[in-house]
């Protein structure tokens, strides 16, 4: 398995950086993970729009490869010569402020930003996503940034450990009686038939998944309304699920050991999951055919 570093590609277990760098030292820095399937990265442009967006409101300077085709370059060579040109996978992209002594006021603007990219094997939860998933409700207790994709994630840490440690996959998150996301993915709930979602604010991630699974629904006639579910409607909604780059259309059949619904996933869940999928193999497949043609 090898990754880049700052213009370099090497073993991962090689890979080091500085202890100044001050991802390392205050998290500050972004990331992005995309889904990869067969070698072709699925919904490029929408996560580098999200990436560049963070640089930009954390002021990090977007280094080059992240321009025009270089990423796309850097992710052909990765998933290459680590074995991962068929099936599914994952790239993460890390790029923090660079190393600098520590001081909490940015360093020089000369200060070169730290890439990281590398890429793991993934494999889609299809068995679970069958017969559902359990998640547990907890605080949300992250900072107010939420739409930021910042490394800073030790909120998102202790709440998916506490969803482990009671044999659930997920962790629901409630703000001011209102539920926001997952630890790791957005939360959409059918409540009297129309699904709904928190809106895009500073209190969530604009999550790639989410966009499409909204307009996914709305193609298919499901009523939308982009409305914070209440936590007591959490508990009492017709259906349940959460979507991300690696978790797809998970439904959730059990919160707090109670059930959603009929305790089993919901029928719009399963249409969305299938749309889903559907959109990602039909996006992917595109993909090859302008690679072949270019070629």
């Amino acid at each position: 398995m090898i990754c880049y570093r700052n213009g370099e590609y090497l073993p991962r277990a090689s890979a080091t950086i500085s202890v100044e760098d001050r991802g390392f030292i205050f998290g500050d820095g972004v990331y992005e993970v995309w889904r990869v399937v067969d070698g072709k990265l699925f919904e490029l442009d929408r996560h580098l729009a999200r990436l560049a967006f963070g640089l930009s409101e954390l002021r990090i300077a977007s280094p080059d490869i992240l321009r025009g085709d270089a990423l796309r370059e850097v992710a052909d060579r990765i998933l290459a010569q680590s074995g991962l040109l068929e099936g599914h996978a994952s790239l993460y992209v890390e790029v923090t402020r660079g190393a600098a002594p520590r001081t909490h006021a940015f360093p020089p603007a000369s200060t070169s930003p730290s890439v990281f990219v590398m890429a793991n094997r993934l494999t889609p939860a299809d068995a679970l996503r069958e017969r559902g998933a359990a998640a547990i409700t907890t605080p949300d207790i992250r900072w107010l940034r939420c739409d930021i994709k910042t490394i800073q994630l030790l909120p998102n840490v202790l709440a998916k450990q506490a969803a482990a440690e009671r044999g659930a996959t997920e962790a629901i998150m409630i703000r001011d009686g209102v539920v926001t996301e997952g630890s790791h993915a957005n939360v959409l709930a059918v409540v009297d038939g129309v699904l709904r979602t928190h809106p895009l604010n500073n209190l969530i991630l604009p999550g790639v998944t989410r966009a499409i699974v909204l307009d996914l629904a709305r193609t298919l006639g499901i009523e939308v309304e982009e409305k914070a579910v209440t936590e007591s409607e959490l508990f009492e909604a017709d259906e349940l699920f959460i979507a991300g780059t690696t978790t797809d259309v998970m439904p959730i059949v059990r919160v707090d050991d109670r059930p959603i619904g009929a305790g089993v996933p919901g029928e719009t869940t399963k249409r969305l999951s299938r749309e889903y999928r559907a959109f990602m193999e039909e996006s992917i497949a595109a993909e090859r055919d302008v690679v072949t043609r270019s070629g």
